[in-house]
């Protein structure tokens, strides 16, 4: 009998042996080795940093910072001791006390009201298991609590704990919780506020201050008052940071600022470092914006595209309206009120390409100062100039601003005959009108005038479109393209004659960097955002290094500057001017008034501005870049340069500034109506004196034919008609404004 119990007890001891193997087995099998918490990286959060390293933007799947302990506040500790895990440094992973204690209120209760886990145990179940609730997930966690403790320091594990545990409101760690939750860094934590954070890990969406004010204090109390009975605080702090509300409403947060400037760089950086490295890696990305600027180009661009919405609203109903009130059935306009303004502003430092201001639009994720290919209208003469100073032409070249016609027969377009004939050009519109096989393509102007025989600086200053396109067709567009391509234009370039008037489509970044290559005295930078990269432990990733490549002489960018200086001067962008420095630019108005742009630099600085709807709409009749963007453009200016001292552009070697007439090109007299000072080449100036009597109507002709002949240095007497080479006026009327004639 006594042999028979033994051999049941002994089955019934390798039974339960038995079982517990399997139990064993089931616990242990996909428990992760102490080594894969060695190799454990949490997600970091990669920060971007302005050029004087303020923080403009924080990139990561969850907010999160890595910090050691002794960067951890003493207080912070303590409060998380205190409500967690009072004997977290005198047990070892597990708390049976602490489990039977948890088991014994919950039976009571009937449910769940009380946890047993150490912070090991937490740190153990957010590291490494599912939030799922079941018996085998719970052994699993005590015996990795085991493993911890067995491997890691008491101070060790309280780091990862800190640095890993959820805050809620998106803050993974406490460098976050106090960035999200107080808008400060986490050195700077009070004792209340600490106790706050300590208290929302048991449940963040609960006890959030931002949510439920009123638990989250009542919380936070309990958390005080365990400080207190712990020893970390006396009863006197504890009433003090009692009498303190908690914050109800969110701070204002150094989030991501810029977004457009930041959506560039992000563009930039995820293909080279991929979408892991760049949102988990905890990268350090400095930049070269200058958030300062920023702000103040965000500030006035809003201004003026706010009170231009408001405009145009008055003026769709007015117009709605009046087609009313008449009948008009549809009506001329669109019975939709006009969707908001877009606008584009870029600024980047001339020597560098250091992008330093950069808004893309209004409302959107969408970069029109990157993304979006608009015509750029005159703004893009100045290449067509540049090409022609290049072959020979200089700033008193005399060019035809009059009639001009081309017809297309089915191969190529060609010049018509008679050309500066208005009613010539008109009967051949008139009888080509209907024909599928031939086509007329008649370039005009603004203003629908002509300003007769002009010097090619009256043409770029008053940006006659008619004077573009014979000059292009003499210097050829294949060589206008490869000029602005040199000079930073990256889009395809269709070399067809109507390019010089802005017919193919560029963005706003582009326009800023080759007019850029002007002011840098020929020297193409290119443009770039970021100037080094930085790994989570500090490590050089990249550095900015520029590259610098000669896209025309010194001489002929010093020349284009010249001009373009007029065009602020006397010209279309004369309202510019403000800044009061030393300033070149060019203005641009689109057909139908569908993009307003300007281009402008001084020595030190350059910037684009764009205005326009995105389904391409027309802003309105009359409206020209010259009366509705250079003023706010000007204004961003002013206050972008205000600590910059004034100086002009550096005169390179060789250049001379005779005065000459300005109508005729020629020397300047006393007696000639106006003058002008304008930089040539040296050997390429003006050698003669103006030999007409400015009392009598100027007869002119053009230095070169549209045929291609050699241009000279001469101005004939003419026995053609008068031609009307200037108005006599110093200043642009708004009239005088560039439009675009697309190619047929």
């Amino acid at each position: 009998m006594s042999r028979l119990k033994f051999y049941i007890a002994a089955s019934v001891v390798a039974g339960v042996i038995a079982g517990l193997a399997m139990v064993g087995r089931r616990v242990t099998a996909d428990i992760p080795s102490f080594e894969a918490l060695e190799r454990y990286q949490p997600p970091l959060t990669t920060r971007v940093y302005d050029a004087n390293e303020a923080l403009i933007a924080e990139l990561s799947i969850e907010k999160r910072a890595l910090l050691s302990l002794s960067e951890i506040p003493v207080d912070l500790q303590n409060a998380v001791l205190a409500i967690e895990d009072s004997r977290f440094f005198s047990h070892w992973g597990i708390s049976p006390r602490g489990i039977a204690r948890a088991a014994l209120a919950n039976l009571m209760a009937g449910r769940k009201v009380q946890g047993g886990s150490t912070l090991t145990q937490q740190l153990a179940k957010i590291i490494f298991l599912s939030p799922e609730r079941s018996y085998l997930r719970k052994l699993r966690e005590l015996v990795l609590a085991i493993q911890i403790e067995r491997n890691l320091s008491k101070e060790e594990i309280l780091q990862l704990y800190l640095n890993q545990i959820y805050f809620g409101e998106g803050a993974y760690g406490a460098q976050a919780a106090a960035a999200i939750f107080f808008g400060k860094d986490i050195k700077d934590l009070k004792i209340e506020e600490s106790a706050l954070l300590a208290g929302l890990p048991k449940s963040p969406t609960n006890y959030s201050p931002f949510r439920n004010p009123k638990l989250a204090e009542k919380r936070r109390s309990l958390v005080l008052e365990r400080m207190r009975e712990e020893g970390f605080i006396s009863e006197a702090d504890e009433k003090k940071a009692l009498a303190i509300p908690v914050p109800a409403t969110r701070p204002l947060l150094a989030g991501i600022q810029a977004p457009y400037f930041v959506e560039y760089v992000r563009r930039q950086l995820e293909p080279r470092y991929g979408y892991n490295t760049l949102w988990r890696g905890g990268l350090t990305i400095h930049t070269t914006l200058d958030l300062k600027m920023q702000k103040i180009a965000e500030e006035e661009m809003e201004k003026a595209l706010a009170a231009f919405d408001v405009t145009a609203l008055k003026e769709w109903e007015r117009q709605l309206k009046e087609d009313q009130d008449a009948g008009i059935d549809p009506p001329s306009v669109s019975t939709n009120p006009p969707a908001n303004i877009q606008g584009v502003f870029v600024a980047m430092d001339v020597k560098s390409g250091a992008v330093k201001a950069m808004i893309g639009g209004r409302g959107d994720q969408f970069n029109r100062a990157v993304q979006a290919q608009r015509q750029p209208g005159s703004t893009f003469k100045p290449f067509v100039w540049a090409a022609a100073l290049n072959s020979g032409m200089t700033a008193g070249t005399l060019v035809e601003d009059m009639p001009l016609a081309y017809y297309y027969d089915g191969r190529d377009w060609r010049l018509l005959d008679g050309t500066t004939d208005q009613y010539a050009i008109n009967l051949a519109t008139s009888v080509f009108a209907n024909s599928s096989d031939f086509k007329v393509w008649v370039p005009n102007n603004f203003d629908n005038s002509f300003k007769g025989v002009i010097t090619l600086r009256t043409a770029l200053a008053l940006s006659r479109n008619v004077a573009s396109v014979r000059l292009i067709e003499h210097v050829g567009p294949p060589k206008v393209v490869e000029l602005a391509h040199r000079a930073g234009i990256s889009s395809r370039l269709a070399p067809v004659l109507s390019l010089g008037l802005g017919s193919s489509v560029v963005s706003p970044l582009e326009m800023a960097n080759a007019f850029m290559t002007f002011a840098n005295g020929g020297i193409h930078v290119k443009s770039h955002a970021v100037t080094r990269v930085e790994d989570s432990h500090g490590k050089l990733l990249d550095r900015h290094i520029p590259k610098e490549e000669e896209a025309l002489s010194p001489q002929i960018a010093y020349i284009v500057t010249h001009l373009l200086k007029a065009v602020v001067d006397v010209g279309t962008g004369v309202r510019a001017k403000q800044i009061r420095r030393p300033l070149a630019g060019k203005t641009g108005t689109t057909n139908e008034n569908k993009d307003l742009w300007f281009v402008g630099y001084t020595p030190d600085m350059v910037a684009v501005a764009w205005m326009g709807y995105d389904d391409a709409t027309s802003l309105g009749r009359r409206l020209s870049s010259g009366s509705t963007l250079v003023p706010w453009w000007a204004e961003i200016m002013k206050r972008l340069l205000a600590d910059v001292p004034s100086r002009d552009f550096p005169v390179p070697d060789d250049i001379v500034f005779p005065k000459i007439d300005a109508d005729t090109g020629f020397l300047a007299l006393p007696t000639c109506a106006r003058k002008a000072v304008v930089a040539y080449k040296k050997g390429t100036e003006p050698v003669a004196f103006c030999p007409f009597d400015h009392t009598k109507p100027l007869v002119l002709r053009a230095d070169f034919a549209v045929s291609g002949q050699v241009p000279g240095q001469s101005v004939e007497a003419s026995t053609d008609p008068v031609l009307n080479p200037t108005d006599g006026t110093s200043l642009p009327t708004d009239a005088e404004l560039e439009d675009l004639e697309p190619d047929p």
